[in-house]
């Protein structure tokens, strides 16, 4: 019996630890369960950090660039804080997918936002000094990216992982498994200017999200564990390792085969396609500056739904365009053929061995261009932050006259020198700029704008900001002027030296460039073609240069403009944006239609914000359009610019004008056909810097041949179909005879002769 009770009472002891245990267990567990709600609850409330709210998770907010898009549906650039623009879905590669589950999350499509196997096996990794890998989830990461920034210490680094679980869990709930993937890839930053796969995809291997090769999906993949030191442009052998860690990966969770795995590890990153895009590079660099105030004035006047105004950088804003980005490309290469071919060199040529060049002063040259020099020291950057950052002026001074070593312009690529500051400012003196605008007749839609040679070098618009003197370019307005007042382009004027006697006494003889015809009756045409400054002498004596103020604002212009006679030569300065928009009229049959860059601005869902339709007015009538054209066809069949005839064999009817300003500092050209009005500026930054010859400075030397390397590319191009047809003739008889026939009233006149450009 004390056997048995002793039995007994050991037996209720065991049990009696066993209760003991397991009660302590669970209460434990209850706590340690307790423990985690209350944790949850307090990550949840914000107790921890930030915890974004319902309508964040639903609608988290990201930096969207604005993409600037050509007429025919071509990107053209960006305006952005980040260089992101999202894909959808669909436009993702699936071998990026498959490379990004397989390398970072293999139970992504399982989990609801925590994998605790990856977590307990990333716990044992640390414990043990043993790491197989982290323990975050794809959703994990999204939620790092959307709303933490890097912390300070490892301890708010713990409270940050602790809420990124709740955030997890929360997007999980929110949205599908897809939609993670893409707003993950949509926010991830690749390096390089590359926010998101859709510009990662097209700045390293200009290619879409959606047609990704294997090779590059992989790349893309690896570098989202540290894209900075998987960078493939600074480090490809690093890149390519942790490539082939994905493809890896891929054919160990069955998404390609051994074949496969075998033949793509050994392919080189090839980095061939790669570009960066900013706002200093790629096309219509000019044009997108300029773009970018016409844009910023238009979001302050306009507001969203929820009444904030928009942002160009962060709202994802689609910009429509006029530009083609086929005739863009083409005036690009025509600028850069004629003056890095031609007359760029011709330019080094004939300043070589003088001691101003590139400067022409009659009197005070050393003092002109250390004036001038001084002026580009001031204005440059490096002045300015020299400046601000309170360094006196005589160490600014030395600043500029110390060597440096620095990337310097030439048309045959940047080259590292070293050079003095100020010694960089004399050599870009040296380099000819230019301007070119296209205009679509009958919609004002501007087609093509370039604003100089290199947008990064020389940051000077030169089709907008710049005004420049027009030369014998601004005679049009003059004849505009007559052919209104009844003349007709067959009229006949004696061409003698006229006197006009000004308000002050004094008189204004005009000058010719040269004694051509002297006393011979001469037509308006044949002295519109030869750029007579005599005929335009008596035109304005006929007329008054308030008159002719009259029509040129009538055309669009804003510039100021002094009424006085030498007008008429071209004395007044002006943009080339406005000269086009002028000349423009008289293809679109006398209405003057403002030049427009913008057809409609869209949200980032492709909703239409805004649309655009230029402003007009009648700047003459139909007949007289259509008699300027006449007059000015003479120009180019045996005029001044009877060049694009003799040497770059245009056959078709064009319309043209050339302008040559005071001392050959400026060279313009006006081309118009039916279907396109362009125009074309040439010459240096300083009026001071120039060709010493008419023969070189001329506007048919310097301007006309961008047109004809503009217009024959163009022409070439059968997808833009541009017709060589004639220009349409009014639905009225005309009132005027416009059959002139100066081929056979001066028969000197044949493709071997070549006029000399007037100057003023």
């Amino acid at each position: 019996m004390r056997n048995s009770d002793t039995d007994s009472e050991s037996g209720n002891r065991d049990q009696g630890g066993i209760k003991k245990r397991l009660l302590i267990f669970w209460s434990a567990y209850g706590a340690l369960f307790l423990l985690v709600v209350v944790l949850f609850f307090l990550i949840s409330s914000g107790r921890f950090g930030y915890m974004p709210s319902f309508q964040e998770l639903e609608n988290p907010q990201s930096s969207l660039a604005s993409e600037v898009y050509s007429a025919n549906g071509d990107l053209l650039g960006k305006y952005y804080i980040e260089n992101r623009s999202d894909a959808a879905y669909p436009e993702l590669s699936p071998y990026l997918v498959d490379a990004l589950i397989a390398t970072e999350d293999i139970r992504f499509m399982n989990h609801s936002g925590i994998d605790f196997k990856a977590l307990a096996r990333a716990l044992a990794g640390v414990l043990t000094g043993n790491s197989k890998g982290g323990g975050s989830t794809i959703t994990q990461q999204l939620a790092k990216l959307l709303f933490h920034e890097n912390p300070e210490s490892k301890i708010l680094r713990v409270k940050q992982k602790l809420n990124e679980w709740v955030i997890a869990i929360k997007l999980e709930q929110r949205y599908s498994k897809e939609e993670i993937l893409t707003l993950y890839l949509n926010k991830f930053d690749f390096v390089n200017n590359a926010v998101g796969i859709k510009s990662a995809a097209k700045i390293y291997f200009n290619t879409s999200s959606d047609s990704l090769k294997l090779e590059q999906a992989a790349l893309l993949a690896g570098m989202m564990k540290n894209p900075a030191f998987y960078n493939p442009v600074r480090r490809p052998d690093t890149a390519r390792f942790r490539r082939n860690i994905v493809l890896a990966q891929m054919h160990k969770y069955g998404y390609i085969d051994r074949v496969t795995y075998d033949s793509v590890k050994m392919l080189p990153v090839d980095m061939s396609h790669f570009k960066r895009q900013d706002h200093i590079t790629g096309p219509a660099t000019y044009f997108r500056e300029i773009l970018r105030a016409e844009l910023k004035t238009w979001c302050a006047g306009h507001t969203k739904p929820d009444g904030t105004i928009y942002d160009l950088y962060r709202d994802g804003l689609k910009i429509h365009t006029a530009i083609d980005s086929r005739m863009q490309r083409y005036a690009e290469e025509a600028v850069a053929e004629h003056l890095s071919l031609d007359l760029q060199p011709a330019f080094f040529r004939h300043w070589k061995g003088h001691r101003n060049a590139p400067f022409y002063f009659q009197n005070n040259a050393e003092e002109e261009i250390n004036n001038l020099m001084n002026q580009g020291m001031v204005r440059s950057e490096r002045y300015r932050r020299l400046k601000a950052a309170g360094v006196s002026a005589d160490l600014i001074k030395e600043n500029f006259n110390t060597p440096v070593g620095m990337r310097v312009f030439s048309w045959r690529g940047e080259i590292d020198t070293v050079m003095t500051p100020m010694d960089s400012i004399r050599y870009y003196k040296f380099f000819l700029q230019a301007g070119l605008m296209s205009v679509e007749p009958g919609t004002g839609f501007v087609k093509a704008y370039v604003g100089g040679i290199d947008y990064k070098h020389f940051m000077y618009d030169h089709v907008v900001q710049a005004k420049r003197q027009v030369g014998s370019t601004f005679k049009p307005f003059l004849y505009t002027l007559a052919m209104e007042n009844g003349m007709s382009p067959c009229d006949k004027i004696s061409n003698i030296q006229p006197v006009i006697y000004l308000e002050n006494g004094r008189t204004w003889e005009p000058k010719n460039a040269n004694n051509k015809d002297i006393g011979r009756e001469i037509t308006l045409t044949y002295a519109l073609a030869t750029s007579n400054n005599w005929i335009s002498g008596h035109l304005i004596k006929r007329f008054s240069p308030e008159s002719v103020v009259k029509i040129a604002r009538n055309m669009g212009v804003t510039s100021p403009l002094d009424p006085v006679p030498a007008i008429v030569l071209g004395s007044s300065d002006m943009s080339l944006y406005e000269l086009i928009g002028a000349m423009n009229s008289f293809s679109n049959k006398g209405i003057f239609m403002k030049p427009v860059f913008i057809t409609r601005i869209e949200d980032k869902h492709g909703n239409i914000i805004d649309s655009f339709v230029p402003e007009q007015q009648e700047a003459m009538s139909e007949e007289t359009a259509y008699l300027m054209l006449q007059l000015m066809k003479g120009v180019v069949e045996y005029g001044t610019g009877v060049r694009l005839k003799y040497k770059y064999k245009f056959e078709n009817p064009i319309a043209g004008k050339t302008g040559t300003t005071n001392n050959h500092s400026d060279g313009w050209f006006i081309g118009l056909v039916p279907e396109l009005s362009t125009g074309i500026w040439v010459g240096c930054e300083d009026r001071s810097a120039h060709f010493r010859s008419l023969s070189l400075g001329q506007g048919a030397n310097m301007a006309l041949p961008v047109w004809a390397l503009y217009m024959q590319k163009i022409y070439a191009d059968s997808t833009i179909n541009f017709s060589m047809g004639d220009f349409e003739k009014p639905a009225k008889p005309l009132s005027v005879k416009i059959d002139c026939d100066d081929s056979k009233e001066h028969p000197e006149h044949n493709e071997n002769y070549l006029f000399d450009e007037e100057n003023f």
